[in-house]
């Protein structure tokens, strides 16, 4: 049976299409997409695909379908380099067996996930 191989992309509807990718562009790092001849290529990693029930309060806004998570190798780190920039943080921080996750919001009101996976957590501190 023929799989996919990994994510090519994501595509989201935004009042400012523009501004949005270059704020993702600016505090994430992702290249930007303007210039093809150098995409984004991510970091070998797990990636969950997984669908939740329609009334979850898990993305923040009921009319919010859909949250990207992207992993980071220190979340502490990545969340205090977001406030330094002004970029909405949220207080919370949740520590599980699978790693650690908090959450920041997008210009346009969406919630981000930032997801630093348990073999990611020693790495850093290493």
């Amino acid at each position: 049976m023929e799989r996919v191989s990994g994510i090519g992309g994501v595509f989201f509807r935004a009042r400012d299409p523009e501004a949005l990718t270059q704020w993702y562009v600016r505090h994430f790092g992702i290249d930007d997409p303007a210039n093809p001849a150098a995409p984004w290529r991510q970091e070998a990693g797990m990636t969950v695909w997984s669908g939740f029930a329609a009334d979850t309060d898990y993305f923040g806004r009921p009319e919010q379908q859909w949250m990207i998570n992207f992993r980071v190798r220190d979340l502490d780190a990545m969340l205090a380099q977001l406030r330094a920039a002004d970029v909405e943080v949220l207080d919370a921080i949740e520590d599980t067996d699978y790693g650690r996750f908090g959450w920041v919001v997008d210009p346009e009101g969406n919630r981000v996930e930032l997801w630093q996976p348990p073999d990611e957590e020693h790495s850093a501190s290493n």
